[in-house]
């Protein structure tokens, strides 16, 4: 990053020095608006250490501002669509867009890995979970930059699930809800005991036990780096490619990087989908062995 940082400013601005042009310097503040859109930055400031434990910044970030902005748009948008639905109006623009992911989420993915009766109770959860992520997903490729207007900043749209801390929280409440959907349904005691398979010779139970527990903190792992690998990497190769173009001050360089760049978003796209099902999935399969260890 600092590499493209020097060569989109040759004059320095990237390290304190006065940029050689004009045209240097606005390579410059281009390079630096596409990397700082990979990082976390505080939208407001207010030193927000509860209990005054010093360690525990709870600041307003901009990816915590963009998860506001995702739940918000959720909360409307289904409200809206609850309201035409209890007055009778089953149809419209809001129904057409929601109702297709609804029934699949529903229908292609809850309802036959955990059975109707157990997917009732659960799909609000999953339903919630799998429009969050694509919601946090799609707002980093809508190009809002920060800006400012009378004195208000405005940080921007960012992809808050391009957060190791974002993706964490997610994957950790697929895994609360993992040990206490799982204690609740087989009970406290038969819960961690089942996480050993029956029939297993019992000089074994204290090599398998930690094993297993173990393994469920895995899956709440590899939740968390698929879902923040994929979404941060598709970002990095855009701007790597934008950066070709004031590396090299080719005009033959920019129709190339221009086109893999946009080849790059349209896969944003879709990877955007697709990390918000895959991360569904991956929930109901956890989840489901932890209310049904038989299975």
């Amino acid at each position: 990053m600092a590499q493209l940082l020097y060569a989109a400013d040759p004059g320095g601005a990237a390290h304190g020095a006065a940029p050689a042009g004009e045209a240097a310097h606005g390579a410059g503040e281009i390079m630096r608006e596409l990397i700082e859109h990979t990082f976390d930055t505080y939208v407001l400031k207010i030193d927000w250490r509860p209990f005054g434990l010093q360690w525990l910044d709870l600041s307003i970030t901009r990816a915590v501002f963009n998860m506001w902005i995702a739940a918000a748009l959720i909360f409307i948008l289904f409200r809206i669509l609850s309201s035409k639905q209890s007055g009778g109006n089953l149809r419209g623009r809001y129904l057409n867009f929601l109702e297709p992911f609804v029934i699949y989420v529903r229908s292609q993915m809850v309802y036959p890995i955990m059975g109707e009766s157990n997917g009732r109770r659960y799909l609000p959860f999953f339903l919630t979970q799998f429009f969050f992520v694509l919601f946090c997903n799609l707002m980093g490729l809508i190009p809002i930059p920060h800006f400012g207007i009378g004195g208000i900043e405005f940080p921007g749209l960012a992809t808050a699930t391009s957060n190791m801390a974002v993706c964490a929280a997610l994957s950790g409440i697929t895994l609360l809800t993992i040990f206490f959907m799982g204690m609740l349904e087989q009970g406290p005691l038969k819960f961690w005991k089942n996480l050993v398979p029956s029939g297993v010779p019992v000089a074994l139970i204290p090599l398998l036990f930690p094993i297993e527990v173990i393994g469920i903190f895995i899956k709440g792992f590899a939740l968390t780096i698929r879902l923040f690998a994929n979404m941060t990497a598709g970002h990095i190769v855009i701007y790597t490619f934008i950066g070709l173009i004031f590396i090299f001050h080719s005009l033959f360089v920019a129709p190339a990087s221009i086109a893999f760049a946009l080849f790059i978003y349209m896969l944003e796209l879709f990877v955007a989908f697709l990390q918000a099902f895959i991360f569904t999935l991956l929930s109901i399969i956890f989840i489901n062995m932890a209310i049904h260890p038989e299975h």
